[in-house]
């Protein structure tokens, strides 16, 4: 069996106070840098674009060598420089763990999680070497069952148990999160491949027919890439929460988050629920990510330190975001019918999102780190999302190229050769990689005579979809694959369209609230609607809407009550001073998308592989 000395890095990481939430992690290095060794810990975790100072959350920290103190000074918000020494040096330090999220770490009586890129300290020059990592167990009485479940490699330790792990280098060490809990646990293989899915939390799911569809994802996935899959074992990491949902990919794992109760229940037959549908298509995302994003990455440095911009995240979480819920569609976990209702909320999210007139999603997908992940009352009118409307630029690609081609190139083959050109080969992907490649693969397909007619279609659509904001034809666009796009007024606040309802007539004030102790705050205001007009602004609390008291419950069917065109008063406050706002109710936009089939072959065509 090999020994923590064997390597030139060691770490040992103990769940010490769960209580107080607090990790001990020791970091043993056998041969520090001659004039003093450094120490970081990242700043942001790959897969979750935003600074966040992951540092801050390091109680103390003390270093040591041949058992006599050494001088640790922190010269940044996240970096340590030790004296120069000439032999072993020890640290110790703690972190507090209370962040209930796939990005970070927890820890208390009922589990213990963690990602590297929170508590793993890095050593500066010696980040290429392979290390090996001791994970112990909590020292308290609600742990005596718990398990171990990480896709690091076992070097000692027994499966799922604590002891001994092994890292190719620190990259490879932060990409492997941990749970320690008395988890369930339900493993399955997918094209040979061994898969686990552990899930910690009070539920009643059933873990067999869950693992039943995930190895059908699973294997869709894998045989649209080819054979044999980029790992050797995968890992599904799920919390069953009350209220909760995300997920951040691994190379060989994922750490989900969910509502118990979108798990799928013992006795449910027939079709699946709405909740267990989003579950399925949350797996499938992170699944995916297996290639597109893991390996088939942007060229950006990876710098842990700072921001990695990039113009591409359109494609790697928006095309992700096509495929998600669209290999649910071709592996029958959902029908049809559910899959164009998917596109259309989709498409309605994008059409009630001011801000898609204002940034384009490439601008997006490089200001993700500012404008995305730190969203404020504004952000609605000033902002895309580059998951949002990168997949629906996915969706209108893969008809762009059926229609092309008359069905010979899709986003299918576009994506295969990614992995095998990019991908398997690790050569980053450029901004206009994925252009060339769909133009390279229709001039494969078509004749000269075809080619300059269709490249320049196909450079018009990109010069749209990702530098412009204008809306796009979806009607025409549709209607090549034969669906009728059609558009309808929201049925109600609540309504995030796919559906075709009879609507006639709503009014709205083009805002949005939340509940307040006093009555109905607003959390934004959509630019040029009534509200906006009014001079109502994110924060205000209205306390009245023509001198009947509202809340945030009872506003809305108020609303619905009265006339376009009438003029009312609204009483609130900001901050506090009151507040009386004069406006003209106006009907709601028509941006509710939904899609009808005109045509089933053309159809078939364009959802098919």
């Amino acid at each position: 069996m090999s020994r923590p000395d064997d390597a030139k890095i060691h770490y040992r990481i103990t769940p010490n106070d769960p209580y107080a939430h607090v990790y001990c992690v020791h970091l043993k290095i056998n041969a520090p840098a001659p004039g003093g060794q450094q120490l970081t810990l990242p700043s942001w975790i790959p897969g979750s674009y935003m600074v966040r100072d992951f540092a801050k959350g390091i109680l103390d920290i003390k270093a040591y060598s041949n058992g006599k103190p050494l001088q640790l000074t922190k010269i940044d918000k996240q970096t340590w420089q030790l004296s120069p020494s000439d032999s072993a040096v020890e640290v110790e330090y703690r972190v507090y763990a209370w962040d209930l999220s796939v990005r970070s770490a927890h820890l208390d009586q009922n589990h213990a999680y963690f990602n590297g890129t929170s508590v793993f300290l890095e050593v500066v020059g010696q980040s290429h070497l392979p290390c090996t990592v001791e994970i112990n167990n909590a020292p308290i009485a609600e742990a005596k069952n718990w398990k171990v479940a990480t896709t690091l490699a076992r070097k000692g330790a027994p499966a799922y148990g604590f002891g001994l792990y092994h890292a190719e280098n620190y990259q490879d060490l932060i990409d492997h999160p941990v749970e320690i809990a008395d988890f369930d646990l339900v493993s399955f293989e997918a094209c040979g491949v061994p898969h686990d899915f552990v899930v910690t939390g009070r539920h009643r799911a059933d873990l067999d027919r869950l693992a039943k569809d995930l190895t059908t994802i699973c294997e869709y996935q894998i045989r649209l890439f080819g054979e044999p899959a980029p790992f050797e074992r995968y890992l599904f990491i799920t919390w069953a929460v009350g209220n909760g949902y995300g997920g951040l990919e691994h190379r060989a794992s994922t750490s989900l988050i969910c509502n118990r109760n979108d798990l799928p229940g013992k006795n449910e037959t027939g079709e699946i629920s709405e909740g267990y549908a989003t579950f399925l298509g949350l797996c499938s995302h992170e699944y995916f990510h297996s290639w597109n994003v893991k390996r088939i990455q942007p060229d950006i440095p990876y710098n842990l330190a700072s921001e990695n911009h990039t113009p591409l995240l359109w494609a790697f979480e928006g095309i992700t975001s096509y495929y998600d819920d669209l290999v649910l569609y071709r592996t029958g976990l959902l029908s049809q019918q559910r899959y164009l209702e998917v596109v259309g909320k989709q498409i309605t999210s994008l059409l009630r999102t001011p801000g898609r007139h204002i940034q384009t999603v490439t601008d997006s997908s490089f200001d993700a780190w500012t404008k995305f992940y730190k969203q404020d009352e504004n952000a609605i009118n000033a902002i895309t999302s580059y998951y949002n409307k990168g997949a629906i630029v996915a969706v209108l690609l893969d008809l762009q190229l059926r229609t092309l081609s008359d069905q010979k190139v899709n986003l299918d083959q576009v994506m295969v050769r990614l992995w095998q050109d990019y991908g398997q080969t690790k050569t980053p992907v450029e901004e206009f990689t994925i252009q060339n490649l769909c133009n390279s693969l229709l001039a494969d397909a078509l004749d000269q005579t075809q080619g300059p007619q269709v490249k320049n279609k196909l450079d018009d659509f990109f010069q749209q979809a990702l530098y412009q904001t204008d809306d796009f034809d979806f009607e025409d666009l549709f209607a090549q694959v034969g669906i009728q796009f059609n558009l309808r007024q929201p049925a109600s606040s609540s309504d995030k369209g796919g559906t075709d309802k009879q609507v006639q007539n709503r009014i709205s004030l083009g805002m949005n609230t939340r509940p307040d102790p006093l009555g109905a705050k607003v959390a934004n205001v959509l630019n040029g609607s009534s509200a906006h007009s009014a001079g109502i602004s994110a924060g205000d609390v209205i306390l009245a809407f023509d001198k009947i008291k509202v809340d945030h419950q009872s506003l809305e069917p108020l609303i619905a009550q009265y006339d376009i065109g009438e003029a009312v008063e609204l009483v609130g406050f900001r901050r506090d001073e009151l507040m009386i706002f004069s406006l003209t109710l106006e009907a709601a936009p028509s941006n509710t998308a939904f899609l009808k089939v005109s045509d089933e072959e053309k159809l078939k065509r364009w959802l098919s592989r």
